[in-house]
């Protein structure tokens, strides 16, 4: 009789503790549910996005009460070099970033082996070369030092601009592809310094030369239509600062209404009233 009642007591224990796991299985199967109805019910979605310097963050912070009203919290991280933005982004630490043109983002990729894609084109940024020393390009004397950015893509920007100007030759065929290895003709021995792009307007003091975008000459009261010695067409599309994101979430909802209010009639505006001197909208 004690074997038979111990016998039951063990079935009944296992029965109740089977009842209770598969109520926790449910449980949880109605917690995920619920999750999942949660992410799907319109709740605010917090996006990243990755930037440097104003009008960049000037953009941003147009645009960000836009998303507010579209269930987005734009969560703007402001970083301190070129660089930052894009790891930060490959990383998976930012949703976004809105910083640098297309080329740069190529070279980028090619370096790093990421798979960091252009999502909307927002503005020009005119391209142009200052100095301290000389209000003309004609008075800049032989063996003058010139100062350029020492990213790849830059490099070339740089020395195609200084090729259409007249003031060097590049090898046939590479244009913004170029390096100063397709220099072929330097009549004024000019010499070239490559620094950090965030080292450019420091520059200025003791170089003849220094090339350089309006987001990194404006800090420093220059503007390329009434500074620039010599400047970029201002429809030089294969520059616009561009909106960036990854291969993985470049269609998602979050990711294309922001490039819809970056590109939209109230970023245009601020841009032409406030920035018509240094950018033109790119959309």
């Amino acid at each position: 009789m004690f074997k038979k009642l111990s016998l039951l007591s063990l079935t009944l224990a296992l029965a109740i503790t089977a009842a209770g796991c598969g109520k926790n299985d449910n449980n949880a199967g109605n917690a995920a549910a619920s999750a999942s109805a949660s992410a799907d019910s319109g709740k605010e979605v917090t996006l990243k996005v990755a930037t440097l310097i104003p009008p960049m963050t000037d953009i941003l912070d147009i645009v960000t009460p836009i998303l507010k009203e579209e269930g987005i919290n734009l969560e703007k991280v402001v970083l301190s070099d070129n660089v930052q933005p894009n790891d930060a982004l490959a990383n998976k630490e930012v949703d976004a970033n809105f910083f640098q043109h297309v080329p740069y983002m190529e070279q980028y990729n090619e370096s790093k082996n990421t798979n960091l894609v252009a999502v909307q084109p927002v503005y020009n940024a005119i391209y142009g070369a200052y100095s301290k020393r000389y209000k003309n390009i004609e008075d800049l004397p032989d063996g003058a030092t010139i100062v350029i950015a020492n990213d790849p893509s830059n490099i070339g920007r740089s020395l195609n601009m200084l090729d259409q100007a007249g003031l060097i030759t590049l090898k046939e065929g590479t244009g913004i592809q170029s390096t100063q290895a397709d220099i072929v003709e330097n009549p004024h021995k000019f010499k070239f310094q490559e620094v950090d792009l965030l080292m450019l307007a420091r520059m200025l003091d003791d170089a003849d030369l220094v090339l350089m975008t309006p987001a990194y000459a404006k800090p420093v009261g220059l503007t390329p239509t009434k500074d620039a010695l010599i400047k970029e067409g201002k429809d030089d599309s294969d520059f616009a600062i561009t909106l960036v994101a990854r291969e993985d979430n470049k269609d998602s909802d979050a990711i294309q209404k922001l490039a819809k209010a970056i590109s939209g009639p109230e970023v245009k505006k601020f841009l032409e009233e406030n920035y018509a001197d240094i950018a033109v909208p790119a959309f």
